[in-house]
């Protein structure tokens, strides 16, 4: 492409409304515009990358045997009520009518429709299995758009679906697009690690995530470097070290601790360590009040919480609701005496002798034991923190962010039994079929490669999806020698099937060496003064070296 008479721009200042590198970058190289809060164009260049990145995620879609289709964006609201997904996903779907009064969304993801397409053709066991995928617009009503393309309300999303007869057929056709997932992502040119994950409102038997390590990451991911154990915070598990107290248990007993309502408050009015101490927090699940206990020190994961009572909102009760079930002011809950269920962390019951809140405003007892409470059940609630060990190997665990690029999902027959997709077994009797679920975010993937190779210049792209593999820089165009290589060499690598961009501009040379090298072409070719003896300049976007060549050697090079 020749810039002179092309749709090109670049800003010299950073821009003031976004708030990540990738989200300044790629606006401030032209790529990308916000419109709105979460809303983007994807500029000429920006939608060269993308395309590009969907071209290597079709080829290894494809290549798992998956067919393409495409779904419509505009959904009736019918097939979200039947799998429960309308309610589930809150405010943020979009919801419309039709002129005549009937109810559509935004599709926000497309498990629903697939499995009525799915029924369109599964009759028999023999009909299976078989995958289908599409690139589509999704549509979110996020309450904090934010990071450019990391967060937004409307995005591309390649969606697959498998379509098995049972659950050893799902686990073969999941591999396939995890292999291919991995295959593609490699390709891409992007630093990521595989967790394990919530399933949230998909639903299912098992989520995988594949988070881009990255700084500005809004997943925290945990992870050991001395085995394969990678998850997302929210479900991480960690060893248990902690043995049952061989301490004699004591009788309870009130004190007061005026003032003291905080974990810290209280460890130092009473000079004692957090780890003596169970806070009692109230939570409001699915409209139902608990009360959750876990160590001082520990800290509550709602997606566990969630889990454990099938629990689809998850929030901290308000102030008022505390005061009204515990009868005193907030941060002095306990367990005793409440007539709501308590859910108490595993860790918890292996204490003697603890403190807790009294449910009395500015008072708290002591030596409290399990058996001076009832319980509704035990489970694992608490987020591993730093310095756990690794559940499989002993290690200790380190944190890091990351973005979530791609999801797998194992659904089971969560959708199947919602829309009756079923098929007749080789013993002629009714079956549910089992699908999988498996997307790609490709503006998160972009600005996740953004947030991963970028310098004080701008960006610097993997080859594999950069806008242009090269750039062509023309020093003087009132230069015949110059301009009779460039075009010569433009004709020559455009025949080679080298993707270039050819800055023929009118501008001083500065500007464009300092464009070239923030949009991030991978190579820049100069045409400048020696371009009377036949040669030119090659430099890599990611060296500082520069290379005096023939236009021979640079596309024997460009072409290896």
């Amino acid at each position: 492409m020749r810039l002179k008479n092309s749709y090109f721009y670049t800003l010299r200042e950073d821009v003031k409304d976004e708030d990540s590198v990738s989200g300044n970058l790629l606006v401030k190289a032209g790529l990308i515009k916000k419109t709105s809060a979460g809303v983007y164009m994807m500029l000429p260049m920006g939608y060269k990358v993308e395309k590009k990145i969907e071209k290597i995620i079709r080829k290894h879609m494809e290549e798992a045997g998956a067919q393409e289709i495409r779904m419509p964006a505009l959904i009736a609201s019918e097939y979200y009520e039947k799998s429960g997904r309308l309610e589930n996903f809150g405010p943020s779907i979009f919801r419309l009518k039709d002129r005549a009064g009937k109810n559509f969304v935004l599709g926000p993801t497309h498990e629903e429709l697939f499995a009525v397409a799915g029924k369109m053709k599964i009759r028999s066991y023999k009909d299976l299995p078989f995958n289908l995928f599409q690139f589509q617009s999704k549509y979110r009503d996020e309450p904090r758009a934010r990071f450019g393309l990391i967060r937004v309300k409307e995005f591309i999303m390649k969606d697959a679906y498998s379509f098995d007869k049972d659950e050893n057929g799902l686990d073969i056709s999941y591999k396939k697009m995890f292999d291919a997932y991995v295959k593609a992502f490699d390709e891409i040119g992007v630093d990521y690690l595989v967790v394990k994950a919530d399933t949230g409102v998909m639903g299912g038997l098992l989520s995988e995530e594949f988070q881009a390590i990255t700084d500005i990451g809004e997943d925290t991911i945990v992870y050991c470097d001395h085995c394969h154990y990678s998850s997302n915070l929210e479900i991480a598990n960690s060893k248990k070290l902690t043995e049952e107290s061989n301490e004699d248990l004591k009788e309870k007993s009130l004190i007061a601790t005026p003032n003291a309502g905080t974990i810290d408050e209280v460890c130092a009015f009473l000079n004692l360590p957090a780890t003596d101490f169970v806070k009692t927090m109230i939570y409001e699940l699915d409209n139902k009040f608990y009360a959750v206990m876990v160590k001082g020190d520990h800290e509550i994961s709602e997606t566990k919480l969630s889990k454990v009572v099938g629990a689809f909102e998850v929030k901290l009760a308000e102030g008022s609701d505390v005061e009204r079930i515990t009868n005193a002011r907030v941060g002095f809950a306990g367990p005793i005496g409440l007539d709501i269920p308590v859910i108490v962390d595993e860790e918890v019951t292996k204490m003697h002798n603890f403190i807790v809140g009294a449910n009395r405003s500015d008072y708290h007892y002591i030596n409290v034991n399990m058996r001076d409470f009832s319980v509704f059940k035990v489970a694992d609630i608490t987020k591993v923190k730093d310095g756990d060990i690794c559940p499989h190997c002993g290690a200790t665990l380190k944190f890091t962010k990351g973005i979530e690029i791609g999801n797998t999902f194992k659904l089971g027959t969560k959708y199947s039994k919602a829309l009756d997709l079923t098929y007749l077994d080789s013993d002629n009797t009714n079956q549910y079929v089992w699908m999988g679920s498996y997307g790609i975010g490709l503006g998160r993937v972009m600005a996740a490669v953004v947030e991963q190779n970028h310098d004080d210049k701008g960006i610097i792209w993997p080859r594999a999806i950069a806008p242009y593999d090269v750039a062509i820089v023309l020093i003087s165009s009132k230069d015949d020698a110059q301009v009779k290589l460039a075009d010569e060499l433009y004709d020559r690598l455009r025949s080679a099937g080298i993707d270039v961009i050819y800055d023929d501009r009118d501008e001083r040379p500065g500007v464009k060496f300092n464009d070239m090298e923030l949009i991030g072409i991978p190579y820049r070719i100069t045409v400048g003064k020696k371009a009377s003896e036949g040669m030119v300049e090659l430099k890599k976007r990611d060296e500082d070296e520069v290379k005096v060549m023939t236009p021979d050697e640079v596309i024997a090079l460009l072409k290896d």
